[in-house]
């Protein structure tokens, strides 16, 4: 079971102790119902002290017995469906795996692990088959025993059915709850065998975040955004721990967006704290970002070289790139894992699920939606007008290049307020975050070709160093340079054609 990962879609059922198994072979598309498998399964659940992981919903446990013993970490997708992570059992009982203690660190934070509950259960499990001999589903038929290790209480003890999808359709799960619910047997109230165990002391819903109006308070739409980033930015945790692909640029623009929107709606928040909040942001994106920007740099300097003619490469050029780049992408994960170690980032989450928890809302806050929103945007819109205009009183390339990456961060700004605006000023919003965009993605590439032109001059400095010839990073230069001033132009091009059109709300 070494790594394993399913999506695991279940219904739970509180029969009581007396009822009579279901009539499963009369579930629409059940053919044959096989002979059932009894086991006796005994699991031990991890938490932190203050159940951090239950409180958002997600069970981490070490089971021995049946099929599939090991550690199971359970984490939610939807309702009734949740991704499970499976590691083998190992030999220490209370060591929790690596890889599932990485996967839960932006929620368990600076604090342990520890045993919670304990829920042992004897297990009648039966297949349910297809006409064409294919398992369609598993029920279980469970009688359990849990006993919370929090607490000194005795044990419980129910009955529970399951059906778990194998390769059936979602609406057989949809048919037995009408089976069922003809016999008599609900759909159980609790999400899992954990929550039962630990009674009253397992917390409860998670705060959901504001449904934003035209006519309601501004604060509803600006805090839907801010709920919205932070759960992407606890998304991307656990994938650049494990480097999954592309998972260091969403974390980035999660913590982007989330900055932005704390600048854009600074007026809705207590100021202090959403500027000690944007600078560590600013940091935690700047951290783990490097390896990203990097990694950018190093794709970008590879197309160029193969498209080059073998004769305008003199020297070990593509070599001297990889090691270069390649051991600065290597310090620069390492330096991003320890960010996302460190407590200072721990900290910063707790400060974000603290904001949520108990937004500081200034008066303006409750101010209807449409109006207050659109000007705040729109002062993004002025903003990037501002930074458009000093470009053209800057002077030299180095003062232009370094105006047109603040109009790029301006474009940028404009796209997520917007985005923030659509669900209140719908098709007006939309219409202008694209056009930002466009903006943005112009000069991303003009300011990419900034960077890659000044790692190119070291390269070419290191390469003279060492007995080389700076030949052909001289010949790259030009030609990023001549990418760049392509870039530029078509900046100019699109703001003068199509620039961001201002939000009307009356």
């Amino acid at each position: 079971m070494a790594g394993s990962e399913v999506i695991e879609v279940e219904h739970k059922y509180s029969p009581s102790e007396s009822d009579a198994l279901p009539r499963l072979g009369s579930i629409q598309g059940v053919d044959r119902v096989g002979q059932p498998v009894n086991d006796q399964l005994d699991a031990v659940y991890f938490d932190t002290e203050a159940l951090a992981l239950a409180a958002r919903r997600i069970t981490l446990r070490r089971r021995s017995g049946g099929p599939d013993a090991g550690w199971h970490l359970k984490l939610p997708v939807t309702v009734g469906e949740r991704r499970e992570i499976g590691e083998p059992l190992g030999g220490d009982q209370d060591a929790v795996p690596e890889r599932l203690r990485q996967l839960v660190l932006v929620h368990t934070r600076s604090d342990v692990l520890v045993p919670v509950a304990r829920v042992k259960t004897s297990r009648s499990s039966t297949p349910l088959y297809a006409a064409d001999g294919a398992i369609l589903a598993q029920f279980s038929d469970d009688h359990v025993e849990a006993q919370s290790l929090l607490i000194t209480a005795e044990p419980s003890r129910w009955r529970e059915w399951e059906i778990e999808l194998a390769d059936g359709p979602r609406q057989l799960l949809q048919d037995a709850d009408t089976l069922l619910a003809a016999d008599g047997v609900p759909v159980s109230s609790l999400p899992s065998k954990l929550a039962r165990a630990l009674g009253s002391n397992y917390p409860g819903d998670p705060a959901a975040a504001p449904k934003p109006s035209p006519h309601g308070p501004a604060s509803d739409m600006a805090l839907s955004y801010m709920f919205q980033q932070i759960r992407a930015l606890k998304l991307h945790d656990s994938g650049v721990r494990v480097d999954a692909p592309d998972a260091v640029h969403q974390l980035r623009v999660a913590a982007r967006r989330l900055r932005s929107a704390l600048a854009t709606f600074r007026k809705l928040t207590d100021k202090a704290l959403a500027k000690v909040l944007r600078a560590e942001l600013q940091w935690l994106a700047g951290a783990v970002g490097q390896a990203r920007d990097t990694e950018v740099i190093r794709a970008r300097l590879k197309d160029m070289i193969s498209a080059e003619p073998p004769e305008m490469l003199i020297g070990p050029v593509a070599q001297e790139i990889e090691e270069h780049l390649g051991a600065i992408q290597q310090q620069s994960r390492a330096a991003g894992l320890a960010a996302l170690d460190s407590d200072r980032y721990f900290r910063l989450l707790d400060s974000l699920d603290a904001f949520l928890a108990a937004p500081p809302l200034s008066p303006s806050a409750s101010k209807e939606a449409l109006p207050t929103v659109g000007r705040l945007v729109s002062d993004e819109q002025k903003r990037l007008k501002a930074a458009v205009r000093a470009v053209d009183v800057a002077t030299g390339r180095g003062p232009q290049d370094a105006a047109l990456h603040e109009v790029r961060k301006s474009a940028k700004r404009l796209r997520y307020a917007a985005e923030a605006a659509s669900p209140i000023f719908d098709k007006q919003a939309i219409a202008l975050a694209r056009a930002a965009e466009g903006i943005q993605e112009i000069l991303g590439d003009f300011q990419d070709s900034v960077v890659t032109r000044e790692t190119l001059l070291t390269l070419a400095a290191q390469s003279e160093a060492g007995g080389g010839s700076g030949f052909s990073y001289g010949r790259l230069h030009a030609l990023e340079q001549l990418r760049g001033d392509q870039a530029r132009a078509r900046f100019y091009e699109v703001w003068q054609e199509s620039r961001p059109k201002p939000l009307r709300w009356d």
